[in-house]
């Protein structure tokens, strides 16, 4: 839903403030459309209706994995693809990807959206209309911004929207951004952020000439510079910071690598998440043997690591996998 639309149009109709704020809060409960808010006039649901897109997204195409996880092809008003994912655990966490970019303008070798085409940034309510449309199927807790896109390119629509979750179930702890680090929203992000959202750092490589092989940004911003600011992050909000390091068959996954990863990392300030690769063409992911052998490595440092379970994988959902038709 596009919320400044809605206040404009609210407004153009004499109507009292608090009227966006009852809209807002039935669309963040789950409601299907303005017909089920009951506390609005019927010639105001009506009116809305003809006016206000009860979502800036249009959904194509739904795909459901064996697993329970559920991928959604949307479509903006201006026709470019996005996809967001609902991850079912059965803990009973109701997980939510969503994407920040149409498509992902850093290139990265082993990520699917990195050979898409860049179409633009999303606005906050297209943002928020992947985490809405998801609501109105079940209640959800967690959301990550690991979806299409870099959000660090695209902050102050994401921290928008990010600001928005806690009316939809999902507080701020429970909420987690990544970036492969870009440095000028990463260090904004540091600064500027006071509500204890999470951040997590797709890395990938410890070796910098590796990591600028597979992630071009890191010819931009090198890690070393990333790190720091990471530190800087635990430092001001003692909080740590999630690692993301995708497994690559023969190519960042030998026990040096993970040596070089153990000496890179502080114990104290980073968590690993070893993350089994998800095929997209480019590349093998590496045989359990050798993500337990790196795992190995990374306990013995102290440093500490889990293997992320796979959702999605054969619905092409899974982590690396977004790549929307065009």
């Amino acid at each position: 839903m596009d919320l400044a639309l809605l206040e404009r149009t609210l407004i153009d109709r004499n109507q009292p403030r608090f009227r966006a704020r009852q809209v807002w809060s039935w669309a963040a409960r789950g409601a299907a459309g303005y017909e089920e808010m009951t506390d609005l006039p019927v010639a105001l649901r009506e009116q809305l209706r003809a006016s206000v897109p009860f979502s800036t997204l249009d959904v194509e195409r739904e795909t459901r994995a064996r697993d329970g996880t559920v991928k959604t092809l949307f479509r903006t008003q201006d026709g470019h693809p996005v996809e967001a994912v609902l991850m079912r655990f059965r803990d009973g966490r109701r997980s939510i990807c969503v994407s920040s970019q149409s498509g992902c303008p850093l290139t990265c070798t082993f990520c699917a959206t990195g050979a898409m085409r860049f179409r633009r940034n999303l606005t906050a309510s297209e943002i928020v209309d992947q985490a809405l449309h998801f609501r109105r199927v079940e209640p959800v807790d967690h959301c990550v911004f690991m979806g299409m896109g870099e959000p660090m390119l695209n902050l102050d629509a994401v921290l928008e929207a990010a600001r928005l979750l806690p009316a939809l179930g999902i507080t701020h702890r429970r909420t987690t951004i990544s970036t492969v680090g870009w440095l000028p929203g990463l260090r904004r992000f540091v600064d500027e952020v006071e509500e204890p959202i999470r951040l997590a750092l797709s890395l990938h490589a410890a070796d910098p000439a590796l990591r600028s092989r597979i992630m071009p940004v890191n010819d931009r911003y090198p890690l070393e510079d990333v790190v720091r600011e990471c530190r800087r992050y635990f430092e001001l909000r003692r909080r740590k910071v999630f690692v993301e390091y995708v497994m690559l068959a023969g190519v960042n996954d030998a026990t040096d690598d993970a040596r070089r990863l153990a000496e890179l990392l502080d114990p104290q300030v980073f968590k690993v998440n070893l993350i089994p690769y998800n095929p997209t063409g480019r590349y093998d992911g590496s045989s359990r043997h050798a993500i337990d052998a790196f795992k190995r490595v990374l306990d013995s440092s102290r440093l500490p690591a889990t293997v992320r379970l796979t959702r999605g994988r054969d619905i092409a959902a899974a982590c690396g996998q977004l790549a929307a038709a065009s």
